[in-house]
């Protein structure tokens, strides 16, 4: 039978992993306590004793955690520019200057051509993009009914939307909100669509 010890930091373990998967980052002590129900103290102490055992590394100061499944995504990575804020509201137009570069692990991501943007809005929050979510963008021209696109349409104007077909009848694009509460059936119609990009993975903000 396995002591409550050990179950703990298979917990702590655990949670690391799936805090990084979401947010391509590793947690606080902080976070790693409030985490697994734990004070700060016992998440620090384990964490230590987690390092000796060789279960993962941490040095006990930085925030910098790293276990077998980050290590492994990190292996293999490619830096990915973050361009700015996109409206998740109404369109805007886009900001092409790149405020900086973050790297990202081939094994999650793959490989292509990829950037990052902010979500600045709330009409995607149905499908799990909030409000200052930094969101992973794969450039490419063309997109399925059903993806996430960064579209810009004819008036030069970009945004976040869900790309969800042409209407048979008028032949217009459709772009709709992901905000039932707050949008309900809005959407966004022009003659002609450029996709500049389909929606990858979501980086959750923090707080």
């Amino acid at each position: 039978m396995r002591s409550k010890r050990l179950e703990l930091m298979d917990q702590i373990s655990a949670y690391i992993d799936q805090y990084y998967c979401e947010r391509l980052t590793t947690p606080s002590v902080n976070e790693v306590a409030l985490g697994v129900g734990v004070s700060k103290a016992t998440a620090y102490r384990y964490l230590v004793a987690m390092d000796e055992r060789g279960m993962l590394e941490y040095d006990g100061s930085s925030r910098t955690i790293v276990t077998k499944l980050i290590s492994k995504f990190s292996t293999g990575s490619f830096s990915a520019p973050v361009v700015g804020a996109i409206p998740c509201g109404e369109p805007e137009t886009e900001e092409e200057n790149i405020v900086e570069y973050v790297s990202l692990p081939v094994s999650l991501f793959g490989h292509g051509d990829f950037y990052i943007l902010k979500a600045d809005g709330d009409s995607m929050t149905d499908a799990g993009i909030d409000n200052g979510d930094m969101v992973v963008i794969r450039k490419q021209s063309s997109a399925n009914v059903g993806d996430i696109v960064v579209a810009l349409d004819e008036r030069q104007l970009n945004t976040l939307k869900l790309y969800a077909g042409v209407d048979e009848e008028t032949g217009e694009v459709i772009l709709r909100y992901c905000n039932k509460e707050r949008y309900p059936d809005k959407e966004i119609r022009v003659r002609e669509l450029v996709v500049q990009g389909v929606a990858k993975h979501v980086i959750k903000a923090l707080g």
